[in-house]
């Protein structure tokens, strides 16, 4: 049995059940009982709580992170200590990580791959403006929500983490991702969450690591020495500036990677927008610079075991072809003269053959007859294909889908070349993009929130379809359940189509509905309480001894002019008559009081109460029992037995019945 499950830390964060399990903590879905939400409850492992250093550097990492606030970044929300027992309270993300996502789907589309990729990088973005790099990236610490968002997790656990670890096979799991001046225990900064994302990048888009071995020590000796297979010599099919941009991310010379995650965006926005766009490095840009120094040995008690797998690993890198040059690195030899007499010959005749073939070239294009491009957006490929001035001209070839509010599903939004642009020859080509529908989200639900909770929760949504959230105070409504400022309901509903530029509208609650008290005394009490229904009030009533009539009010509580809530219960004090003297020193006998505490069920965390004397309520209302200590204290008054009922939910939880003393005066 977990000691950890059913326990609340600090009486706040009750432990519900163990979700997983890393190298320096356990996982536990919690919930939160002051503010009554279900949150992840991360606990440091108990050998390394030991550690005091550890411990105050796991305490001031974490105090860092729980300032990081960005939608691609899972929130923390507390870091504390009970006790021996040092944990992280953060968002509970209901999703999977990035590598379960990828083990489920396989290699992943060019476009899945770009919407993944930028909002990592936005992530962080975020954590390297505030100085915090994460040093562990990789999609085991990247979760993909349901809506298709992803968040970055692990920030100050994945720096502790990093600290502490060598390059032994427990490692393997991170150093696929590390930079090569992680592997050489260099001093890092933000170029190396890059390294590490254009890895991450290169998986998703290749459905394969750039670098494999048998030990955490070989596969780190291959980011230091060796250049990985360009991704498009993988899938023919990834677009050329995508891979650009991940080979700028994975440049073994930090000089010569993407100097910032937001100038990493940009190029990411940029083809977005146009994947042909002409960026301005090539691969042969990336290659390291030759140098004649000795390479560096890895900083590890592990690289003696990886001598093996370093030879392995030269003898393949002799095989592999260099995708960003090639070049001769043996030293040059004198030439003969007789060499030098062939080599002029050579290229005289090769000058010779190219004229002959320009001038072929040029000859077999007179008179082709020339083409205008047509346009064919809107049309099916079918269609496009049918046309008269498409229809033994050009090839008509699809290469993607694209999401269009404009045109339904598998009708052309984008051609290449343009329309109205002139071809000559045959085998001429029309790229098309086909419609893959309107980009349509999920709308989620936000009801028992405030707004601004609302906001964040809907942070993704809108900025991914450009919405707007509107709080509108005449569609406030009175709310018997909720108090005022939470959301009582929303349109579009939870479930329902979001489209671009949509609105959302939020009913939000007013509380309970209040009336304002008429001054009861000196009326008859039948004639206020037949008026209950209509006055949305209930009436508890005390009798007692007085000089006025039987049966007329001589007090109310709340008083006349104060604001209540419907259904509120107002207390009477009638008389019952005057009293005649009983010998004990008085002739009237007043009402006692008592504080009565009723236990509050254990198993229930809140719900409406309801308190009933003698069949009357004298309380109603919805409670937090976590903020009550599981106790309700409420005063009683009368003379002789009374008896108590309470309900929680309509569920009755308690029946006593108590004597309470009167007194004469």
């Amino acid at each position: 049995m977990d000691p950890y499950i059913g326990k609340i830390l600090d009486n706040r964060y009750e432990i519900l059940e163990r979700i997983g399990t890393g190298g320096m903590a356990v996982v536990y879905k919690g919930r939160d009982h002051r503010l009554n939400r279900l949150v992840a409850v991360k606990i440091l492992k108990a050998d390394l709580a030991q550690d005091e250093d550890f411990r105050r550097r796991f305490n001031a990492e974490s105090q860092a992170v729980a300032q990081l606030s960005h939608p691609n970044i899972v929130s923390v929300y507390d870091v504390s200590r009970g006790g021996d027992t040092e944990y992280i309270v953060m968002e509970l993300i209901d999703g999977i990580t990035l590598k379960q996502y990828m083990e489920k789907r396989g290699q992943l589309n060019w476009r899945e791959t770009l919407h993944f990729i930028t909002q990592i990088m936005r992530g962080l973005s975020h954590a390297h403006s505030r100085g915090i790099i994460h040093r562990d990236i990789k999609p085991q610490n990247i979760m993909v929500m349901r809506d298709g968002s992803v968040k970055v997790a692990d920030f100050g656990i994945a720096c502790l983490e990093n600290a502490a670890q060598t390059l032994t096979q427990e490692a393997l799991g991170s150093v696929h991702y590390i930079s090569p001046e992680q592997a050489r225990g260099d001093r890092i900064d933000a170029r190396s969450d890059i390294y590490s994302a254009g890895v991450v990048l290169y998986e998703m888009l290749t459905g394969r690591l750039p670098f494999e071995g048998d030990s955490a020590v070989s596969v780190a000796i291959q980011h230091l020495s060796s250049i990985p297979l360009a991704p498009r010599e993988i899938n023919r099919e990834i677009p050329e500036q995508l891979e650009l941009i991940c080979m700028k991310a994975m440049a073994p010379d930090p000089d010569r990677r993407y100097p910032s995650a937001d100038a990493m965006i940009a190029d990411l926005e940029a083809f977005r927008k146009n994947p042909g766009v002409s960026l301005d490095f090539e691969l042969s840009d990336l290659r390291p610079e030759e140098t004649d120094e000795p390479t560096q040995a890895l900083r590890t008690s592990a690289v003696r075991g990886g001598a093996a797998a370093a030879h392995r690993q030269s003898l393949q890198r002799e095989r592999r072809r260099d995708y960003y040059d090639d070049y001769d690195d043996n030293p040059p030899r004198r030439i003969s003269t007789k060499q030098k007499v062939l080599i002029v010959v050579a290229v005289l005749l090769a000058a010779v053959l190219a004229v002959a073939l320009i001038r072929s070239i040029l000859a077999s294009f007179t008179g082709t007859e020339e083409y205008g491009v047509p346009s064919l957006i809107g049309l099916t490929v079918e269609e496009a294909e049918n046309r008269d001035d498409v229809a033994g001209i050009f090839e008509i070839r699809e290469v993607g889908s694209e999401p269009s509010s404009k045109y339904e599903e598998g009708r052309i939004v984008r051609q290449d070349p343009d329309a109205g642009e002139t071809r000559k020859g045959g085998g001429l080509i029309i790229q098309v993009w086909v419609s893959a529908g309107e980009d349509v989200g999920e709308m989620i639900d936000v009801t028992d929130m405030t707004v601004a909770q609302a906001n964040v929760a809907l942070r993704s949504l809108i900025e991914q379809y450009n919405l707007t959230v509107e709080a509108r105070e005449e569609d406030e409504q009175y709310s018997d359940e909720l108090d005022a400022g939470y959301i009582i309901s929303t349109t579009p509903a939870e479930g329902e189509a979001l489209k671009q530029g949509d609105t959302i509208y939020l009913v939000v609650s007013k509380g309970p509905e209040q009336v304002t008290l008429p001054s009861f005394v000196g009326q008859q009490v039948d004639t206020v309480t037949g008026q209950a229904e209509t006055l949305n009030l209930n009436f508890r009533i005390i009798e007692t001894p007085s000089s006025e009539p039987k049966g007329q009010i001589i007090d109310q509580d709340p008083a006349a002019t104060t604001a209540v809530d419907k259904g509120s219960t107002v207390t009477l004090t009638v008389s019952s008559g005057p009293q005649e003297d009983n010998g004990e020193g008085g002739s009237t006998l007043y009402p006692g009081t008592d504080l009565l505490t009723i236990p509050l069920p254990s198993n229930t965390t809140s719900g409406y109460l309801r308190v009933m004397q003698d069949g009357e309520p004298i309380y109603r209302g919805q409670i937090n029992c976590a903020d009550l200590n599981w106790n309700f204290s409420i005063e009683i008054s009368g003379s002789g037995e009374t008896r108590i009922q309470a309900y929680l939910d309509d569920e009755m939880f308690f029946d006593e019945t108590y004597t309470i003393d009167g007194y004469y005066g």
